[in-house]
C-alpha cells in the first residue's frame, strides 16, 4: 500500500515530493478533466506577446503550450517545479518542442532563484504553495507592478452542496495536496498581499480561479 501523504500541519515537502514522484508518469492523464480550468486560468492572465510569466509549480509543463501560444516566441516562460520526476517530463516536453526562451527551475517556490521581473504569474493546482507564505512573497517579489496574477485549483465547495460535490472533491485533493488546511479558500494569503481578487466558481463549486494584480505600492513592499 502507497504511503499516506496527508499532513493536518501543514503542507509537507517530503511528503509532496514522494506524492508527485508516484503520479509523475500520470499526470497528465488524471490532470486531463480539469483542463477547462487551466484554459480559463490562463486566459484571465491576459497575456501580451513579448511578456514574461512564471508558472510555478509547473509541473510536467501542461500549461507550456498555452502560455507560449500567448506570449508569443519573443515572451518568455520561467517554469519552477520542486518534484525532478515531473520537472523531468516538463524539459522533455521543452526539448520536443524545440521551445526557445523557455527557462524550467527545479526548486521549492520558496526558493527558487527566478532572476527575472514577469509580467504574470500562474500558480495552477498549487495548493500547497499558496499555503506557504514565503513562496508567495519570492514569487511576488519577482514580479512587475501591475504584473497579473491567476490562481486555480480545487477548494470545498459551498455548505449546500457540501456532500455531493465535496465527496468528489476529497478524494482528488489528496492526491494533489499534502494539507487540507485552506481548502475553503485556497486563494486567501495570496489575496492578501495582491489585495482585491476576482474568484470564479467551476465544477458546481468544487474548483475555483482567482485573479488579480501587484499594484505599484505592493509591488515595492513584496
Amino acid at each position: 500500500m502507497a504511503p499516506r501523504t496527508f499532513s493536518p500541519r501543514g503542507p509537507d515537502r517530503d511528503a509532496a515530493l514522494e506524492q508527485y514522484r508516484r503520479r509523475a508518469s500520470v499526470y497528465d492523464r488524471e490532470l486531463a478533466l480539469f483542463e477547462p480550468i487551466r484554459r480559463l486560468a490562463i486566459s484571465r492572465l491576459e497575456l501580451r506577446p513579448g511578456e514574461v510569466v512564471l508558472d510555478v509549480g509547473c509541473g510536467t509543463g501542461l500549461s507550456l503550450s498555452m502560455l507560449r501560444q500567448r506570449i508569443g516566441p519573443k515572451g518568455r516562460i520561467v517554469g519552477i517545479e520542486q518534484s525532478p520526476e515531473m520537472f523531468a517530463q516538463a524539459r522533455q516536453r521543452v526539448a520536443r518542442a524545440r521551445w526557445a526562451r523557455v527557462t524550467l527551475v527545479c526548486s521549492p517556490a520558496e526558493d527558487a532563484d527566478l532572476r527575472v521581473k514577469a509580467d504574470a504569474a500562474l500558480f495552477h493546482f498549487t495548493h500547497d504553495i499558496l499555503q506557504r507564505p514565503e513562496a508567495i512573497a519570492n514569487v511576488l517579489g519577482h514580479l512587475n507592478p501591475g504584473a497579473r496574477v491567476v490562481a486555480s485549483g480545487l477548494k470545498w465547495a459551498a455548505p449546500w452542496l457540501l456532500r455531493p460535490v465535496n465527496w468528489l472533491v476529497l478524494p482528488a485533493a489528496l492526491r494533489s495536496v499534502t494539507s487540507l488546511d485552506g481548502m475553503d479558500r485556497p486563494w486567501q494569503l495570496l489575496q492578501e498581499q495582491l489585495g482585491r481578487m476576482r474568484v470564479e466558481s467551476r465544477l458546481l463549486g468544487g474548483a475555483y480561479v482567482a485573479s488579480g494584480a501587484l499594484d505599484s505600492r505592493r509591488a515595492h513592499n513584496a
